[in-house]
This record gives C-alpha cells, structure tokens and sequence, in this order.
C-alpha cells in the first residue's frame, strides 16, 4: 500500500503565510506531522508520497525522510492533477490518498486501510453547502460526488482508497479533469465508467479538513480530548 498527502496549494482561505499543512495545533503539532506520524503506522515511510508546489522548500525541510512529487503548475491547477502526477509514481499498489489540511483521529485510516473496496472517508452528520457531498447508488456504492449533489447524505472529508486493481482506470479518469477541477470529478469520471466506490463512516471521530480559521479552532478544541 501506498499513501499521498497532497500538499501543493496555496491554502489562501485560512490566511496562513506559510503552507496550509504546516499550521500548528494546539499539541503542538503540525497538520502533516500528525497526518505523517498516523500513516507511518499503516505504510513504510518510503511508502508516503507528497505532492508539493506552494513554498515546497518549506515543507521539504520539515519532512525530509518522505518522498516528493513537485506540481510546477500548482497555482494554476487544482487537487486532480496533483494527484494525478502522484498516482502516476505509485501505480501499482492500493493508494491510499488525503488533503494536507486534514485533522484527523487514527482510528479513520484504520477504517479506510480495513476496506476491501476502494473507498471514501465521509461524515453523515453534517452537509454543508461548500463541502463535497455524495449520495448512494442501490447497491450501497457512491453514486454522486460534487458540492453541487441534492439531497446528499454527508460530506466526504477528504480521506480516500483505490484499491490496486481500480487504480489504472482512476488514473484515466484524472486525465480527463480540467486543470482547476478537484479529484473528486476524476471519482465521478471513475464511477460513470463503472467503478465502484463505497463510503466509510467516520462521523464518530475526530476528521475536520482545515479551510477556514473556524475548522481550525474546531479542530483545537476537539483535540484537547483526543
């Protein structure tokens, strides 16, 4: 198994100078040390691909032992093509990839690792309207994956799997994204040409992605009980 943080955006919704991944918690912290730390206890740390652009410097300095993909064009694409250029490194094993700005209990990857099925980390206790939301084909897979989904059933938290086999026809379907598209369009390429991705259920951990200062205050306060 392989694992990718994706890291290379300017992050310019929660005012921070330095890259998005690398903001304090209040443990002291930073967003990708926890992140790191966490997969290194499911996959070997040459295992760990990041996907850098906004001052990579800075984040290469902090995580010197991983693993760099560099998106030279970061601020004129968005997450499907950094994703793309990773996937493209690690294309032969299950993948297991998350946003750098994701807070998050280990009991999540734990989840996600246990699947069988490529899947999505999503929590069904909150749909808010600037969020990815799914819904739910018959057979319990996603059906659905955008911010602009009706009716949806949660958000995705941006922690997710293809699993080995589903992997060349994922990385076809990123190929297809427009440059400011999310990865969550190449998913939706992905299941309108048959694969099958189903939901992991973390409302009940910790999982709150970082945009605004709000999620980060959020995510400070429920780490003083984790």
């Amino acid at each position: 198994m392989r694992a990718i943080i994706l890291a290379a955006g300017i992050g310019s919704r929660l005012g921070n100078p330095r890259p998005k991944p690398l903001t304090q918690l209040s443990t002291g912290e930073m967003i990708m040390g926890r992140q790191v730390e966490y997969l290194k206890q499911v996959v070997s740390v040459d295992d760990i691909f990041v996907v850098i652009g906004f001052k990579k410097d800075l984040i290469m300095e902090e995580f010197s032992e991983l693993t760099y993909v560099f998106n030279n064009v970061y601020d004129r694409t968005n997450t499907s093509k950094s994703l793309l250029k990773a996937m493209r490194k690690v294309r032969a094993d299950d993948v297991i990839w998350l946003n750098g700005d994701v807070v998050f209990d280990p009991e999540v990857l734990t989840r996600v690792v246990d699947s069988k099925t490529s899947c999505m980390a999503v929590n069904t206790a909150s749909v808010a309207e600037e969020e990815v939301k799914y819904t739910l084909a018959n057979d319990g897979s996603i059906n659905e994956v955008s911010k602009t989904v009706r009716n949806a059933l949660g958000e995705s938290v941006g922690i997710n799997k293809i699993i080995s086999s589903d992997v060349p026809l994922f990385i076809e379907m990123l190929e297809r994204c427009e440059d400011d598209d999310y990865f969550e369009r190449g998913i939706e390429f992905a299941i309108g040409a048959g694969l099958k991705i189903y939901p992991v259920d973390v409302s009940d951990v910790l999982c709150i992605e970082v945009d605004f200062t709000e999620d980060l205050e959020n995510a400070n306060s429920k780490l003083g009980g984790v």
